[in-house]
Formats: structure tokens, C-alpha cells, sequence
């Protein structure tokens, strides 16, 4: 059989083309995902991705090179691998980025990837549950939770704290302004993860015009001259052909859309060859300018009872079990992210440069071979993080051979500028200040993590390298642009010198936003299918 479309990678944004370019029959799409269903416990339930976090049947599970930036640390990189890719294993915080990211957006790929642009397809893919303004949508098909009903009572102390350091509460972050400390909206909907695959695809599933593979792990794209026309894939162990009459859609990711388009031959030619790769497009720009987001935790042991004493204990487990199986609430019902917030380093800055973390919880004693984010601690805790939002700092992915079934390599140059190391060390001194104001410091026995020991900017930048890591914001690999030589795709996603090939996804991604990445891999799908369907008249 011979499909108008061949999307491969059932995550945020090839969730979206599936239902997208299907709708009123306009055309039969094949969806190719490697993984399988998500139709599972710790899927459902929101606060069950702490359990997904080292599960290979769900979780790609790569690793990074070991990176000088990071005291020469190989950091664990989870990637979907399931019906709705990252969007089934995140933390399902709902970030649209600044107005002025999709500026930037617009200055590289034009008004189609504007602020205004942008606005209108985000108030048509939501369902706020705050209800609609000028920035919120309603009726769209993914609920987004205003996160009011399952707060744990430090978050209150930490907006208090937040004001009293001169931080404004911000009632929504994807409204007027970004700026400020608030309550995280998440994608979450009557208690249960609202992924991309619950959004998005099961609807079109229902609806018909779409077929679903499973288990089907793309090894290449298939050509006729410069045109794609179909792909390879390997399922139960047999090697098999999908056809397509129109275009094949890489929707794999930042790490595997890369990874697919020079195992197929499009890429830096000297790399390919260098592997016994055949070389049909040399795009020296395929996994380059890899971006990512740096996060760290400080950690306060507390007075007052905080998430620990519940989700430790095998009885307290089992009573919140209950609550949500009853009843849709509770703590299993949201991310452990409740209250954020952003800020500037610097006041002379346009917009902020970090993003905020709030967890009434604490992982400082993880098992053996656990990065801590599993296992809560025997003791009252609270976790104040950060991410930076927009670092100078650039890596790469690249094929460690042409194996299509061996992980790409992973190299992720963090804190390889000057510009990343300075902002990042003032970002860190904020939490202190947070954590020093009177509603949270009358609640504080100590601090834990780094420790009131280090206090130098030396031991800080020290401290922050040991334990830095992804925040899982990966993009960037395949940008957008208009010169081959610097990027992948033109502005309407279709692959440089190459016809019938388009990547979808956040490796597209003109510059990397500031915040959390499910909301714009989510918009990239959407604003993709329109141009795919413009182009087709």
C-alpha cells in the first residue's frame, strides 16, 4: 500500500501531523513509532514519570559523552519512546516560551513562526482550564490544568518568598508577561497526563485516516534520485518498506531526526563517508547546534512536613495511590513541579534568562546507579532549581557508526562559555536569596545541597558543574534556515536539496525557547501540518 504521508515518531509534534493532515479524510498517514502503547499505569498518572525516568520499554535511555563542562560527567538523557513520545514521560509543565523567542523565530523563518502567529495556533491547540482570554484558548483538543487543586502548602511560602526578594506573582507565564514566580499550568486533565498521543492522536485513531505502527523502528529514508519515497523499518526482528505518493515527515526528535537523515545519506559529507555512508546531500549542519537547558537543585532540609513524608513510606504510597485511583487527586495527580517562576540575572536584560523550580520534596539519597530524582528522602525536604534559559553554549549529535540500531553520540559541550558559567552563577545566588526571606526561612532547619560551606563563586561554579544536568530540552539539530550550509530545513520544513522530505519536530526549532519544550514541539506539528496542506493546495 501506498500512503499520502509517512510520518516517523509518535511524539509532541508527530501526534499533532497525524491528526492534522488526516482530518476530513484529506489523506491516508502511516505513523511509524518505535516504542509501543501508552496505555500504562505510569503514563496515566501524572506523577508516575519519576518511574519512567530509567525504563528502557518506555525511554530511549541515552547517554551523553562525558562532558568537561559538567566535571567530566556522562549525563543520562531520557527520550519517549512511547505513544506520545516525551510528551508520555515529561513533567508536563505547560511553558509557550517569551512573545519574543517566537520573534526570533520570525526574524530567521518569517511571519509564519511569528509571535502572531504563534499566539493564534496556541489559543486554537488549547483547552485552559482557566478559562479564555486574549492569550488563553478554549475548545482546542489539549486541556491544559490551571494546577490549583492538589498545591502542597510550601508553594504558597515560596510565592510569599519570591515577593519578599522583589519577584513578582505572575498569574499565568503564557499571558501578557513571563516574568515573575507563580503556579505551573500543566498538561493534565481530570487527574490524568494529557499527552500528545491522548490529545491528539487517539482522537484521529477514533476518527480514521491514520494507522498506527508499533514497534517499528525506522533504520533509513528511502529514495528515488533526490526524492524521498518511503522508508525502511525494523519490526519483530523483520526488515520492512512503507511507501509513500507524497512526502515522508521526520518527527523523531532533537537526537534521532538528526541521527535518521545521515544514516540515510544526508549530512556532513566528510562524517558520512568516514562511515562507508553513501552521501546523496551534504548539509554540514545535520546535528549541529545542539541546545539544551542546564538545571540544578538546592535543597533544604525543612521543619515542617513536606512531600518526603507521603511518597516514602509503603503506607503512604498506598493512601495516595487510593486518593488518585478514587478520585483523580492527590499528589499522584500533578507534576512535583507546582510553583516556577522567571527572572533576569541581570535588570539591564530585555527579558528573563532563568526559569524557576519549586518541589515541596527532596532526592538527596538516591539508590545505586539512580540520577536522584526517584527515591524521596527520610526527612522533610524542599528543592528550589533553575534552568537557564537561553545558553550561548552549543553540542552535537553524531553517529558513532552506521549501525541505525546503535545510539547516536551525544556530546553536549554545557557550560563551554564564559557567558554560560557568569549567568549561571549569579542564577544560583537568586535561590539563596529566595530561600533567605522570612515566609520560607522560618520554615528552613538547613540548607543541604551545595551546603552553607560553599560560598566562593569558585566553589559555587564548582558546585554547579558536579551537578548540573539536562533539563531535557534537546532542539535545535535540524534548524530552520534559509542558507544549507547553517541549517537543515527551509521555512516550511522541507529538507535542503532534497523533495518529498520534511523534519517536524523540536530539531527544527530556529533557536532554542525560553522554557519548558513540549508547548512549541507542540506548536511546530500544528504549524507544520498547515504549511504541508497549503503546499499540497
Amino acid at each position: 500500500m501506498q500512503w499520502d504521508y509517512v510520518i516517523v515518531g509518535a511524539g509532541s509534534a508527530g501526534c499533532v501531523l497525524a491528526n492534522r493532515l488526516s482530518e476530513g479524510g484529506r489523506a491516508r498517514v502511516l505513523l511509524l513509532e518505535a516504542g509501543g502503547s501508552d496505555r500504562r499505569l505510569f503514563v496515566a498518572m501524572p506523577l508516575g514519570y519519576g518511574k519512567l525516568f530509567y525504563d528502557p520499554t518506555v525511554n530511549w535511555c541515552f547517554r551523553a559523552e562525558p562532558d568537561p563542562g559538567l566535571a567530566d560527567q556522562a549525563d543520562h538523557w531520557p527520550r519517549g519512546k512511547v505513544l506520545g513520545g516525551s510528551s508520555s514521560i515529561n513533567a508536563m509543565v505547560w511553558i509557550r516560551g517569551h512573545a519574543s523567542d517566537y520573534a526570533d523565530w520570525e526574524g530567521v523563518a518569517g511571519p509564519a513562526w511569528g509571535p502572531a502567529a504563534a499566539l493564534e495556533a496556541y489559543r486554537a491547540i488549547e483547552d485552559n482550564e482557566a478559562g479564555g482570554d486574549a492569550w488563553r484558548g478554549v475548545g482546542g483538543p489539549l486541556h491544559i490544568s490551571a494546577n490549583r487543586r492538589n498545591l502542597h502548602h510550601l508553594t504558597q511560602a515560596y510565592l510569599d518568598a519570591c515577593q519578599s526578594a522583589r519577584l513578582t506573582f505572575n498569574p499565568d507565564f503564557n499571558g501578557a508577561d513571563q516574568e515573575g514566580a507563580g503556579i505551573y499550568q500543566l498538561t493534565v486533565k481530570s487527574g490524568r497526563r494529557m499527552s500528545s498521543a491522548r490529545a491528539f492522536l487517539r482522537p484521529a485513531m477514533a476518527r480514521g485516516g491514520v494507522t498506527v505502527v508499533t514497534g517499528a523502528q525506522v533504520t533509513r529514508v528511502l529514495f528515488e534520485g533526490r526524492r524521498a519515497v518511503g522508508v525502511e523499518y525494523r519490526r519483530k526482528g523483520q526488515l520492512q518498506t512503507a511507501r509513500t505518493g507524497r512526502e515522508v515527515i521526520l518527527s523523531a526528535g532533537a537526537v534521532q531526526s538528526p541521527q535518521l537523515l545521515m544514516l540515510s545519506g544526508i549530512g556532513p559529507a566528510e562524517a558520512l563517508t568516514s562511515l562507508g555512508l553513501p552521501v546523496l546531500a551534504d548539509l554540514p549542519a545535520v546535528g549541529k547546534n545542539l541546545c539544551d537547558h542546564q538545571g540544578i537543585n538546592y535543597t533544604w532540609r525543612m521543619t515542617v512536613p513536606t512531600l518526603n513524608e507521603v511518597l516514602r513510606p509503603w503506607w503512604g504510597k498506598a493512601l495516595v495511590g487510593a486518593q488518585w485511583l478514587l478520585t483523580g487527586r492527590g499528589p499522584l495527580a500533578a507534576s512535583i513541579n507546582q510553583g516556577g517562576g522567571f527572572f533576569r540575572t541581570d535588570p539591564r536584560l530585555a527579558r528573563p534568562n532563568m526559569q524557576l523550580y519549586m518541589q515541596a520534596f527532596s532526592t538527596l539519597l538516591p539508590r545505586a546507579g539512580e540520577r536522584p530524582v526517584l527515591t524521596p528522602d527520610p526527612f522533610p525536604g524542599l528543592s528550589l532549581g533553575l534552568s537557564n534559559c537561553r545558553p550561548t553554549s552549543r553540542g552535537a549529535i553524531t553517529l558513532r557508526s552506521a549501525d541505525p540500531f546503535a545510539a547516536p553520540r551525544i556530546t553536549v559541550n554545557a557550560f563551554s562559555t564564559e557567558a554560560d558559567v557568569a549567568e549561571m552563577l549569579a542564577a544560583v545566588k537568586m535561590l539563596r536569596t529566595i530561600a533567605a526571606q522570612p515566609p520560607l526561612a522560618r520554615l528552613i532547619a538547613e540548607e543541604l545541597r551545595p551546603g552553607p560551606a560553599i560560598t566562593s563563586d569558585a566553589d559555587l561554579i564548582a558546585d554547579f558543574r558536579q551537578r548540573s544536568g539536562t533539563v531535557y530540552h534537546a532542539s535545535c539539530t535540524a534548524r530552520i534556515g534559509a542558507d544549507p550550509k547553517t541549517s537543515v530545513v527551509d521555512n516550511r520544513l522541507r529538507v535542503h536539496g532534497i523533495a518529498g522530505l520534511r523534519v517536524c519536530d523540536a530539531s527544527t526549532f530556529p533557536t532554542l525557547i525560553g522554557g519548558n519544550t513540549n508547548a512549541p514541539s507542540i506548536l511546530t506539528g500544528w504549524i507544520g501540518a498547515e504549511l504541508i496542506r497549503a503546499d499540497r493546495g
